[in-house]
C-alpha cells in the first residue's frame, strides 16, 4: 500500500480523507506516495499560530531567536544524509540536492548570525531620531514590532528545502510562526525535513505547519496581521495576489515568479579570454543545472553578433559532455525533471519557441541515459536555440520552458543588448561576463531598472563567485515586472517584511525608555559610581558621568602631531590658514578624541575588558588652544554576547558628548565597550 504523506497542522501529523493523488519518483517512476487535504481544517492551522505559536514567538528576543535558529542549524546538518536519499526521487544530482539541502540549511545559519545587528528586545528599532522641535523636547523615532498573525508560503516544486528554509528561517527570525504550503510535486521532500525539525523539539509549539500537498482554501483565512509569499508562475502568483481576501484585508503579498532571466556576453570577452571560457561554463550550468528547473537560471544568452557562431559551437561542445541519467550512478551529471507533468508541460513550451527559433542543439527524441529507462522517467536533451531577429521577436522573451532550454540571442552595441535584456519585462537576476569595467558599469546601469540582481562575472572574482544562479541570504531575492515585483532574503531589510514598522513620537526621555536606546537630549541617569565598574547586568541606558575638565594647549597640538605624525597645516602651520574656515592652529579632531578618553576612562582593573571599537564619530566645532573640554559619557545601548573563552560578556555602546567651556558640544560619537557580566557560570 503506498503511504500518504502527512500534514502538520494545529500540533499533530494527520492525514487527509480518502486515496489521494499519487506521485511519481522522477527517474524510475514509481509511486513514492499519495497526497490529498480532502477533510482539513485550514482555520484551525490559523488559529494555533495566532494563539500558540504567534505569542510563543514574539515574546522571545532577537539574541534568542537566533540562537534557536543556529541549534536548528546544526541539528538539520547532522540529518542532511536521510534528505540526500529522499531528494533522489526528485530527478536531482548529488550536486542538485546539495544546493537545495546545504543552501538552504545554510541560509538557517546566515540568519542566525543576524541576531547580531538586532538589539536584545523582542522588537527592533529602525534608523536614528528625529527632531520634531525646535527646543529638542519633543522628538520621533521608529520600531518594528513582529506581526501578530502567521506567514503562509507557498513554493515552488523546485526547491522543496531551500524554498522552505529561506523564508522560514526569516519569519521566525522576526518573531513570526508560519505555514508552509510546498508544490504537491515534491512535497514527499519538504514533509521529510519538516519532521526533523518538529522532531528536534528547538521551535516553540505553532512555530512551524506544514500542509502537503495541494493548497485550495489555504488563503480563505487570511488577515491583515498576516504575510502570504509565492514562488512559482506569474500567472499563478498574479491570481493569488488578486484573491479578494488579500485585497480586502490589505495583506502583505510577496511574489517571487520565474522569469526570463538573461546571460550577456561583454563584446571584449573573445574566443580565448578567460572570460569567454568562464561564460560558457557559467551558461551551461545554469542550463544543466537542477536540469533547468531554477527560477534563476539562464533562459536567454545574449551575446555580440561577432560571436554567435563562436558560442554556439563552444557551448555545443559543452553541453554534449553532459551525461544524463540516473543520479545515483557514478558520472551522471544531469537528471531528471520533476515529473512526467513537469516533462509535458517543458515539451510544449519548447515546441512555442521553436516557432520563431533554430533548435542549434538537443532534442526531444530519445537520448542515451546512464542507468535509467526513458520510457520511465521524466528525462529531457539540453536544447539550445538561435534566434537572429530579438528585437523584433517575442517568444524568446515571453515563453519559459521551464527545464533545460535557451535561446542565443545576437547584439550589435551594448545599448541594444540591454534593450534586449529588457525585453523580458523583469527578472530575478541577469549577468555580464566582461573584463571591462566600462561595459560592466554601462550594462549594469543600464539594465539595473529591469532585474532584481546583475552579476558582473571575470576572471577577477571567477574563483570565489557563487554564480549567476545562486542569490544569498544578506542580499535581496526578487526582480520588478514579470518577476513578481518581491523581496525576499536581503538580511536585515528580510526580517522587517514580518515587521510592523510604527512611528512613535514623545520626549527623548521617553522613547529613551521605549527603545532601551538612549535619545539625545533625554534625562541623564545617575549610576552611583564610575560606569567602568559596573558589571554588564547592573548598566542601565540612560546612565551619565560628567568628567573633570581639561584645557587644550598648543603644546597639546604639537606633541600629537609628533605622536601620531598627522601634519595637517591645519594643525601646524597657522601662515597657512588663509581662505580657510579656521581662525588659528586647531587641535586634531582625534586629539579631542583621546584627550576625552583619557577624562572618561577609569584606569584601574574592572569589569571592562577592552574597548571593542569606535561606531560613529563627528567633529563638530574647531577646538582651539585654550579651550576648556569636558565630556559626558552615556550609556547608549546594551547588546548582548555569547560567552566565549569562558568569559560571559556583553557590548555597551556609550555616547561621548565632548563639549567646550560654552556648553557647545565639539565632537560626539559612539564606543563600544566590551564589559564582563557578575554570572560567569
Amino acid at each position: 500500500m503506498i503511504d500518504k504523506i502527512p500534514h502538520f497542522i494545529a500540533g499533530e501529523w494527520i492525514h487527509g480523507d480518502g486515496d489521494g493523488e499519487v506521485l511519481h519518483h522522477a527517474i524510475t517512476g514509481e509511486a513514492v506516495g499519495t497526497h490529498t487535504i480532502k477533510g482539513l481544517d485550514f482555520s484551525a492551522a490559523y488559529d494555533y499560530a495566532r494563539k500558540v505559536g504567534n505569542p510563543a514567538l514574539r515574546k522571545m528576543t532577537f539574541q534568542e531567536r537566533g540562537l534557536m535558529l543556529k541549534a536548528l542549524a546544526f541539528h538539520l546538518m547532522e540529518k542532511k544524509e536521510q534528505f540526500y536519499e529522499v531528494s533522489k526521487a526528485t530527478g536531482a544530482t548529488r550536486i542538485d540536492s546539495w544546493i537545495d539541502i546545504e543552501g538552504g540549511i545554510g541560509n538557517v545559519f546566515s540568519n542566525a548570525s543576524l541576531r547580531r545587528q538586532f538589539p536584545n528586545t523582542s522588537y527592533h528599532v529602525d534608523g536614528d531620531m528625529v527632531g520634531l522641535s525646535k527646543g529638542g523636547s519633543f522628538v520621533g523615532h521608529h520600531i518594528m514590532v513582529p506581526k501578530e498573525g502567521v506567514a503562509v508560503h507557498i513554493n515552488a516544486f523546485n526547491f522543496p528545502v531551500w524554498g522552505m528554509l529561506e523564508k522560514a528561517a526569516v519569519n521566525w527570525l522576526a518573531g513570526m510562526p508560519c505555514i508552509i504550503k510546498p508544490a504537491e510535486q515534491t512535497c514527499y521532500l519538504t514533509q521529510a525535513v519538516v519532521k526533523e525539525i518538529i522532531d528536534s523539539g528547538l521551535l516553540p509549539d505553532g512555530a512551524l505547519q506544514l500542509v502537503s500537498g495541494y493548497g485550495n482554501g489555504l488563503l480563505d483565512y487570511v488577515d491583515s496581521q498576516d504575510v502570504v509569499t509565492f514562488t512559482g508562475s506569474f500567472e499563478t502568483g498574479k491570481k493569488l495576489k488578486t484573491l479578494p481576501q488579500i485585497i480586502e484585508n490589505s495583506v502583505p503579498f510577496n511574489l517571487e515568479a520565474d522569469s526570463l532571466n538573461c546571460a550577456v556576453l561583454g563584446e571584449d570577452a573573445v574566443p580565448g579570454t578567460a572570460e569567454f571560457d568562464l561564460f560558457i561554463k557559467e551558461v551551461r550550468k545554469e542550463i544543466t543545472v537542477k536540469a533547468g528547473q531554477k527560477c534563476t537560471a539562464v533562459r536567454r544568452i545574449i551575446v555580440p553578433e561577432k560571436l554567435v557562431e563562436d558560442v554556439q559551437i563552444a557551448l555545443g561542445k559543452a553541453l554534449a559532455k553532459t551525461t544524463i541519467g540516473d543520479p545515483s550512478v557514478e558520472g551522471v551529471r544531469m537528471g531528471a525533471l520533476a515529473g512526467k507533468e513537469q516533462l509535458a508541460e517543458v515539451t510544449k513550451k519548447v515546441a512555442e519557441l521553436a516557432k520563431t527559433s533554430e533548435m542549434v542543439y538537443g532534442t526531444l527524441d530519445k537520448v542515451d541515459l546512464m542507468g535509467a529507462d526513458w520510457d520511465k522517467g521524466a528525462f529531457i536533451s539540453p536544447i539550445l536555440f538561435l534566434n537572429q531577429n530579438p528585437l523584433g521577436v517575442d517568444e524568446p522573451h515571453n515563453v519559459e520552458a521551464f527545464g533545460p532550454v535557451s535561446t542565443i540571442l545576437p547584439y550589435k552595441t551594448i545599448d541594444e543588448a540591454i534593450a534586449i535584456s529588457k525585453k523580458g519585462k523583469g527578472s530575478l537576476v541577469s549577468s555580464i561576463t566582461t573584463a571591462d569595467d566600462k561595459i560592466a558599469t554601462e550594462y549594469t546601469v543600464g539594465a539595473a531598472s529591469h532585474h532584481g540582481r546583475i552579476l558582473v562575472l571575470n576572471e577577477a572574482c571567477a574563483k570565489e563567485s557563487t554564480g549567476h544562479g545562486s542569490p544569498m541570504p544578506m542580499l535581496t531575492h526578487g526582480g520588478p515586472g514579470r518577476a513578481g515585483g518581491g523581496e525576499e532574503m536581503g538580511g536585515k531589510r528580510g526580517v522587517m517584511h514580518y515587521m510592523q514598522r510604527t512611528a512613535i513620537q514623545g520626549s527623548p526621555t521617553t522613547l529613551t525608555e521605549i527603545t532601551q536606546q538612549y535619545q539625545y537630549g533625554g534625562e541623564y541617569k545617575d549610576p552611583g559610581q564610575h560606569l567602568f565598574s559596573k558589571y554588564f547586568e547592573d548598566i542601565e541606558v540612560g546612565e551619565t558621568i560628567i568628567t573633570a575638565k581639561r584645557t587644550v594647549t598648543e603644546t597639546d597640538i604639537v606633541n600629537f602631531a609628533n605622536v601620531s605624525w598627522d601634519h595637517f597645516y591645519a594643525h601646524t602651520d597657522e601662515t597657512s590658514l588663509e581662505g580657510t574656515t579656521f581662525e588659528g592652529r586647531v587641535a586634531h579632531g582625534y586629539f579631542v578624541l583621546s584627550a576625552a578618553a583619557g577624562l572618561f576612562v577609569q584606569a584601574k582593573k574592572g569589569p571592562v575588558l577592552l574597548n571593542y571599537g569606535l561606531e560613529t564619530c563627528r567633529f563638530t566645532k574647531p577646538v582651539y588652544p585654550g579651550a576648556t573640554i569636558g565630556v559626558r559619557l552615556t550609556v547608549k545601548e546594551k547588546v548582548e554576547q555569547e560567552k566565549k573563552d569562558d568569559i560571559a560578556k556583553g557590548i555597551v555602546k556609550f555616547l561621548v558628548d565632548v563639549y567646550d567651556e560654552t556648553g557647545e558640544t565639539v565632537a560626539i560619537a559612539t564606543i563600544l565597550t566590551m564589559i564582563k557580566k557578575k554570572d560567569q557560570g
